[in-house]
This record gives structure tokens, sequence and C-alpha cells, in this order.
């Protein structure tokens, strides 16, 4: 290329033509010229040497540009900036749309075509139009986040009516979009088409799996077909989903036991057994985790535990079709690595092949999230990643040993189909998790680029896979591991097709060893600040908490991952089928404990783990909008995203967590003491009502007895405690036992007080001064967090969860308002 060349990249107006002279330097060149480095010069965008005026062009169908016809060969010239798609060059006076000082005409319209033309001649549309015009490339990446943006409405917005009004404006907004033109008028018609998609899809994908839930609490003999099987809480309790054969009860029940596993109890038994049966557990804090939402959607219409031993009546048939070699295969392996490989190691072996994460250790499975490594665990990208990349590679170079095959096969082709089969059959045995088969799609992707010659790692990639994933089951978009796979690939991609990330992989940047491994290790360093950034605001917003020092973690974790634990793993299950595994067995449970050993100790540093508590759901929808927006554009008005952003930052640094937490049965609550502990009003408190609570109010983990705080008065049936928050002090009265209490002694108390909480139903006469929360309120309201202060405010899980179906409520029930709002008011003491 001729020195001087303006950059072509983006595609920007040239001012002026370069027009070297080729013919004298190719004279020149004869004999001794040899080719020189190739250097782009970027060229500044120029002001135009004639006037613009705004006219209006017909941009259907494909053709040559609307400009001027170019003098000498007589064609029509191509301009390369979409900045100046809807503009003419106006050079006469007497254009009619031109005044002789450069100021615009208006031409004159009627009807639908004068709408168009006022919004053409419209100075923010025409600036619209001219960024939208430079970041056209960018565009097909809205379309997963429009998509998703219906899903979440559907979720998100509690009632039918809010629902139906969303997509009545998403539909204006698609109407709209068909009555202008322009890029920004396609913009609002595609994005109001896709969020009305995403409204339909979560609407059928809801109705698709409506199966019968339980309704009350049921005791007596079950008997049915197991499922799947699943360990959890490192092999304290052990888990199966039967179908039932009881019409009157739900299809679908899952059945939680402790202790080791049931001998017997394995896909395809048939077992009976007596068990409590109840509803599936909505949220124990508005806002939080539930399970409700996922048994829905996962056809589970009842959970429970048995009341006895569990006979196995019927043994399990051979596996039968695809699914079911699948199942058995993978437990096979599982229990062949938990026997070659004891402990800790063997379990966390067990999830890198299949994914089943159960067996883990608790104080094991909690080191590798604080320490910024729980990614290991899930089997996604990285996994992938190496199965294929491994494979592509041995694959290449087994054929490449043969010169006849090098010149006559399609090497590249071949390695890319087997490499991709291998992920695909590690997809399988993985049991076809959502990381893993966004991992998969991903990788399918790119695999198909490799074979074309196209680069195919780009965020469209990205895109297409979260499209794909969110059209199937558009209930993943609110899990933890949809959303942490996705930030973690959109933020590092992101990265490399940045300047700054084409200059880390640009190879001809450094010059000898030493200059290029000091450019990888930087890339390895930015590329996990960039994963622990995108990461860190999923964490403290599922779980409330989120690691600091994942980069350092993730600098020993990932090699040793990638070249030594992977590689042991399929040496080690090679060789145990033919009897000689003990010797790669060793080694890979020395690796797998150097591993457990990083995340022990990184997780163990001062400050390595940063709490908070609920993060307000609008502060994460501007950390998600904002995170979005630097990543899909790359002019400057992307840093505009900093603004959502920084304000969402705030407002989680910000969030107060509740003070008084009750929960959906009344048995259980929580005041949250302002030294940052729990105090409990039952001891026997579960651990997951603990660890929840505890997470949403990011309260230390030693808890407090509520009859041990200053002040409290308890007995055997009642708990009296006065609460303290912003210079206020409010009593509360909750009972504790089921026996009745005399008139006489709990009608004062409850006038006294100014929140009761009870797990029975009270008589109407027990009246506090503002809030009673008693079995029949709690039925219809769930689970309660309450704010005291000057402006106390209630949230329930019921107004949280509107009408949605996995959470069925009684009729009376349809009060908009929180039970703060329709209980009596409290003034000021």
């Amino acid at each position: 290329m001729a020195r001087g060349a303006f950059e072509l990249h983006d595609r920007r107006l040239v001012g002026r033509q370069a027009e070297p002279v080729h013919a004298v330097e190719d004279r020149g060149d004869r004999g001794v010229g040899r080719s020189r480095a190739v250097g782009i010069l970027d060229a500044q965008q120029e002001a135009a040497a004639v006037r613009l005026c705004i006219q209006i062009v017909e941009q259907r169908g494909a053709r040559a540009a609307d400009v001027k016809k170019a003098r000498r060969r007589r064609r029509e010239a191509r301009h390369h900036s979409p900045a100046l798609a809807g503009f003419r060059h106006c050079t006469s006076d007497r254009c009619g749309r031109c005044s002789p000082s450069g100021e615009t005409g208006v031409r004159v319209s009627t009807g639908f075509g004068a709408l168009q033309t006022r919004w053409a001649q419209a100075a923010p549309a025409a600036a619209i139009e001219a960024w939208l015009g430079s970041e056209r490339h960018q565009l097909p990446l809205l379309a997963p986040v429009a998509l998703g943006a219906g899903v979440a409405l559907w979720f998100g917005l509690p009632w039918h009516d809010q629902r139906v009004a969303a997509a009545v404006v998403a539909g204006a907004a698609a109407v709209a979009g068909l009555a202008l033109r322009g890029l920004s008028a396609r913009l609002l018609l595609w994005g109001g088409v896709l969020v009305l998609l995403g409204l339909a899809l979560a609407e059928w994908r809801s109705a698709s799996v409506a199966a019968p839930v339980l309704t009350d609490r049921f005791t007596g003999e079950i008997a049915g077909v197991v499922e799947e099987t699943q360990v959890t809480r490192g092999g304290e309790r052990f888990r199966f989903r039967l179908t039932l054969d009881d019409p009157a009860l739900p299809r679908h029940v899952r059945i939680s036991a402790k202790g080791e596993p049931v001998p017997g109890v394995v896909p395809g038994a048939r077992v009976t057994l007596k068990a409590a049966l109840m509803p599936p557990a909505g949220p124990s804090v508005p806002g939080g985790y539930d399970f409700a939402r996922r048994a829905w959607f996962s056809e589970t219409g009842a959970t429970g535990y048995p009341l006895g031993p569990v006979t196995v009546t019927a043994r399990a048939p051979p596996p039968a079709g695809l699914l079911g070699w699948l199942a058995a295969t993978r437990a096979a392996i599982n229990a062949r690595l938990y026997a070659l490989v004891p402990g800790a190691a063997g379990a966390i072996g067990a999830a890198f092949v299949t994914g089943e994460q159960g067996p883990i250790p608790v104080p094991v499975a909690q080191d590798m999230r604080d320490a910024g490594l729980a990614h290991l665990l899930s089997i996604s990208g990285l996994h992938i990643a190496i199965v294929v990349g491994g494979t592509l590679w041995f694959v290449r170079r087994t054929l490449t040993l043969s010169p006849w095959i090098a010149l006559r096969w399609p090497v590249k082709g071949i390695a890319a189909a087997v490499a991709a089969l291998a992920g695909v059959a590690y997809t399988l045995l993985a049991g076809g998790e959502v990381p893993t088969v966004r991992s998969c799609i991903a990788t399918l992707i790119v695999l198909v680029g490799i074979a074309i010659g196209r680069e195919a790692l780009t965020l469209r990639m990205v895109a297409a896979g979260a499209f794909l994933i969110l059209c199937v089951r558009p209930e993943a978009l609110l899990g933890p591991s949809f959303q942490l796979s996705f930030a973690a690939v959109t933020g590092i991609v992101a990265l490399y097709q940045s300047r700054f990330g084409r200059w880390l992989s640009d190879p001809a940047r450094s010059q000898g060893w030493g200059a290029r491994l000091a450019r990888h290790l930087l890339a390895l360093v930015v590329t996990g600040l960039v994963a622990e950034a995108m990461l860190a605001a999923t964490a403290l917003y599922h779980f409330n908490r989120a690691g600091l020092f994942g980069v350092v973690a993730n600098l020993v974790a990932i090699p040793l991952t990638s070249f030594v634990v992977m590689p042991l793993l399929l040496l080690t299950l090679l060789a145990d089928a033919v009897g000689v595994a003990a010797p790669a067995a060793w080694l890979l449970g020395q690796s797998l404990d150097v591993l457990v050993d990083v995340a022990r100790v990184v997780a163990g540093w001062p400050g390595a783990v940063i709490r908070l508590p609920m993060m307000p759901d609008l502060a994460y929808a501007g950390i998600v909008a904002g995170g979005l927006w630097l990543c899909i554009w790359q002019g400057r008005l992307r840093f505009v995203g900093t603004l959502p952003l920084a304000a969402g930052l705030v407002a989680a640094v910000l969030a107060r967590p509740p003070d008084l937490l009750v929960s959906g049965d009344g048995r259980h609550a929580a005041y949250l003491v302002p030294d940052g502990r729990l105090a409990l009003l039952r001891d026997r408190a579960g651990d997951y009502i603990r660890d929840m609570w505890g997470d949403a109010t990011a309260a230390t983990t030693a808890d407090v007895a509520l009859a041990d705080l200053p002040g409290a008065r308890c007995s055997i049936d009642a708990c009296v405690a006065d609460l303290a928050a912003e210079g206020r002090r409010w009593r509360l009265l909750a009972t504790i036992s089921r026996d009745r209490v005399p008139r006489e002694r709990f009608a004062p108390a409850c006038a006294a007080a100014d929140i009761v909480v009870s797990a029975r139903r009270l008589p109407a006469w027990c009246a506090p001064r503002w809030l009673k929360l008693d079995r029949a309120t709690l039925n219809t309201t769930g689970a309660v967090a309450i704010w005291l202060g000057s402006e106390p405010e209630v949230r329930t899980v019921a107004a949280r969860i509107g009408d949605h179906p996995w959470l069925p409520v009684p009729a009376p029930y349809r009060a908009r308002a929180s039970v703060a709002e329709t209980a009596p008011s409290y003034g000021d003491r």
C-alpha cells in the first residue's frame, strides 16, 4: 500500500483521493525492490468541501449511494460514511432546499410523508441517525438485549395487566417504527417486535410446563419411579425425584433425605415410602431465591422428606435410549473418580467431567466461590475450550504427520468436525446445563469460522448463543448461571475487539521471547480483571458476596486446570479402562489438592470477600444496562454507559438492609442488631433460613438469640423485645409455643405492641398499634421484610410475585397495596 493512505476500517469518508504514481515506483523497485511494512494513517474526519442540506432519500433495496455522479469514469460515487445517510451534496443556490447562506429549507408535503419529513429534518433525529449509521455494524447485538428485556418484563412485572401494558407499549413502539424512516425507525420497529417476542415466549413457556402443584401439606404412603438422584451439601443430603403413581398427587415430587445415598435408589428404580409432602417453598425474603419458580419450570409439584425407610420394590432396568445411557455413564464416571481420588479432590474432579457439584464439601465450595474459582466447578467455556481445542490440535497434528494426507485432504475441516463432535459429546455427558450449552453453541460457531477461514470469535457469536437459549428456555435469563457465563464472555470478547485488546493480541507488537511473555502475562491479568469486574455485580446481586482477589487465584488455577488437571483426568479415565489408573490418579489427586489449597489461601486473605445486603432491582438493572452499553458500542458515546453503571453501583452500596424479617409460616423472625448480628426468635432455625437471611442483610456469621437482647422479655409462650431503628423504638411481640395464652394476659400485650408475629391464627381482639402478621395474613403474603424508622416500609413475597402461577395464593388476596399501606398508620410517638 502506498504511504499516506487513509484508514478504511471505520469506512469514513476520505476527504481527498491518494493518487500514487505506481508505474514510476514499480520501475524503480525492479530487481532490488522488496515489500515494506504496511503503514496505516489514521485519517481525521474533515468537514465537507460543499454545503450539506437535508433531503429525504429512499433507502429501500440495495443500490448505489444516493449522491451526485462522479467525474472521470461517469460512475456513481460510493461514499462509505453511514453518518451521511439521508443527505445529498448541494452545490447550487437554486436547488430550492438550501438558501444561499446554507440554511436548510423545508419541502412542503402532506399526510404520512409529512410526518416522515419532519422527523428526518429534526436536528436530534439527524444526530441520532448519524450516530446509528456510524455504529451500524453493532446493531444486530441489540437483538438478544431486546428479547431479554421482554423476558425480564414478563418475570419482573407482578400483575397480568401490567404485562399487558408492557406489550401494548412495545407494540406501539413497533408501529411508530413503521411510521418513520431511517435506522432509528428500524431500531424502534425491531426492538418493539423482539420485546413482544420475549413477553410471548415467557408466557408460552410458563403455560407449556404447567403441572399440578400441591396446595396443602400431605402425609402418607407414596410410590413411584425414580427419575434422577443428586448428592448435595458435600454428601450430607441425598435427593431424588419421583414420578408418582397416585393421580391425586402432583405427577413429580422431590424428596430430600439426610445421610448417604440409599442403596438401589437409582434412576429407573421403583420405590415406596412414607413421606411428608408440602408445596414448593417460595422465597424466604422478598426478592430472594425463588425455589417455587424453579420448581414450576421443572414441573415439580411438591417437595418433602421421608418419615421412614425407603423401600426399593423393583430394581432399575438397564439403561434405554441415549439419555438413559448418558445418565448411567455419568453415574459410573462419578463413582470411579470418587473411588480413585477420595475426598474433596475426587469430588472436584467429577465436577470437571460430569458437572456434579453436590459431593464437594461445603467449606471447599465456599472457598472456591470466595477465591473467584467457582467458574471452574461449572462446566462452561473454559472446559469446552480445553476439550475442543485439545481435540482440534491432536487431530490436526496427527493428520499432518502424513504428507500425502496433508496435501490432499482438508485437514483443517476434518479437525474442526472431530472437535465439534467432541464438544457436543462433552456437553451431553455434562447434562446440558445452560453454561455448557451456551459454550457449546459458541464453540460450534467458532469451529465453523475456522473451517471456512473466517473470524468467528466476536460479540455476534455471543449474541447468537444468548438469543437461541432465550428462545428455547426464557426462564434461564433469571438464573445466575446464565448471567455469570454471558457477562464474563461478553466482557472478554468486547475487550479483545477494542483497540487496546487488539494491541494485546497483536503478535507484531512484540519482538523477542521476553516481550512476548510480558505481553501474554499482561493479557492474562487484564482478562482476569475484566472477567472479575463483569462477574462481581451479578455475584453480589444473587449471592450478596463477591471475591476481590480472583485475578490472583486464576493466574494459578487456569493454567493448572488447562495443562495439568484436565489432561490427567482424561489419562486417568483411559488408564482405568485397562486397569492401570493408580499412577495417573495419584498425580490427579495431587494437582487437585493444589487447586484446593490455592482457593483456601486466597479466600483467607484479609478483605478477600466483599458483602452487600439485598441489591435493589433498579440498581442491578442500571449496572447491567451500563455494562451492555459499554460492550456493544464502539464510538465515544459508549462511555455514556458509565452513568447508569455508576448510578447502579452507588445505589447498591447505599442500599439499606431490612431491620426485621419474618418467614412465610410465622415460625421464624430475625432482627438485625445495629452491630451487624442477626437476633433470631428461635435457636433451632435451620441452616437454610440462617444463610438466606444472613446474606440478605449482610449480617455477621455470629447469630444471637432475640431473648438475649437488652430489654427483651421471653417465656415459653412468647417473646417481647424493643427494637431500635433511626432513633425510634418499636415493640415486637412474637409467639413461640402453640399453646393458647389467656386473653386477659395476651390482649394487653397485643395492644402495647407495634408489631405482632405469630405462626397461629390470632383472634380479632389482638390488635397491635401498627402491624399484625399471623398465620392468616402470612398465608396470603408469604415472607415479609420490614424497614423500620421514620418512614417504615413493608415488602412481601406475594406482592413481588403477583399472579404468576408458581406461587398460588387464596382468591381474596388481590390487593396491590402492601401490608404497610393497608395497616393502620403509625403516628409519631
